[in-house]
């Protein structure tokens, strides 16, 4: 049995027990989270679809850990201009372990 939830603007596919990293939530760690926008549900070969979203459906996870990626360079350079711009960025992210799929 899995899922395909969206959060943060992305989607997921997860299963019972999947650990996912996903945009930052406002949640603490040990935290439970409900995902309510669950798009797909697959359950012993019978797929339910949403139009966006299945009806009743609900997704259930702990916050495992909250943390920042790898830092990635952002530069910017104008030719002949003499115009130089670097700058970092760490994203946020949180890890949710998946505990229940309700369909």
């Amino acid at each position: 049995m899995y899922a395909i939830i969206e959060t943060g603007g992305k989607q997921y596919r997860v299963a019972e027990g999947d650990v996912v990293t996903i945009e930052k939530l406002e949640a603490n760690e040990g935290e439970t989270v409900a995902f309510e926008r669950v798009l797909t549900v697959v359950k012993d070969g019978s797929v339910l679809l949403g139009k966006p979203v299945v009806a009743g459906a609900k997704v259930t996870g702990k916050v495992v850990a909250q943390g920042k990626g790898k830092k990635i360079r952002v530069f910017k350079y104008k030719a002949k201009s003499n115009y130089r711009r670097r700058q970092g960025h760490r994203q946020p992210f949180t890890k949710v372990v998946i505990e229940k799929i309700e369909a």
